[in-house]
């Protein structure tokens, strides 16, 4: 499976930790940019890069997936969803005290199992590294369910 990454001045650094990791897992990455950490660029700029490839390898039936890196996550995550066949979601935090089986990465292995996110939006000015990558591996190991509502859901968008 090949993933593709791409962050803004704000990412750039977990883009690179978490690129290490993937290589060294075994997965072909593809870096989408920054290339450099500059505060002056545009996350759109590189996020749409990756977001394109993963449509475009969507389209081709080749299983791939993005991850993208921004401040918040949140931007990112608006500008990769702009590309139809995407669906990113937003990872900004560790699980808090809202119980049992909920929280952040409760919401991780959701977007995998009922929307079959194909692109995860990391808020790096939110996470640690750890926690980045756990969020990451979850992300990666959890399949979508393939049940029959959700497909029905995800073909309406």
């Amino acid at each position: 499976m090949t993933i593709y990454l791409g962050a803004d001045h704000a990412g750039f650094a977990l883009k690179q930790k978490i690129k290490e990791f993937l290589e060294h897992a075994g997965y072909t990455v593809a870096d989408m940019g920054a290339y450099t950490n500059n505060d002056g660029d545009d996350y759109p700029d590189f996020i749409t890069a990756a977001a394109d490839a993963v449509a475009n390898d969507c389209i081709k039936g080749i299983d791939s997936r993005g991850i993208i890196f921004g401040g918040s996550g949140q931007g990112e995550a608006m500008a990769a969803n702009r590309i139809d066949g995407v669906r990113a979601a937003v990872f900004y935090g560790p699980s808090t005290s809202l119980g049992a089986g909920s929280g952040p990465l409760e919401i991780i292995k959701l977007s995998r199992e009922h929307n079959d996110a194909n692109m995860l939006s990391i808020g790096a000015r939110f996470v640690s590294e750890q926690e980045a990558l756990d969020a990451v591996k979850l992300w990666l190991d959890t399949p979508f369910s393939n049940e029959e509502r959700h497909k029905r859901r995800i073909m309406k968008f």
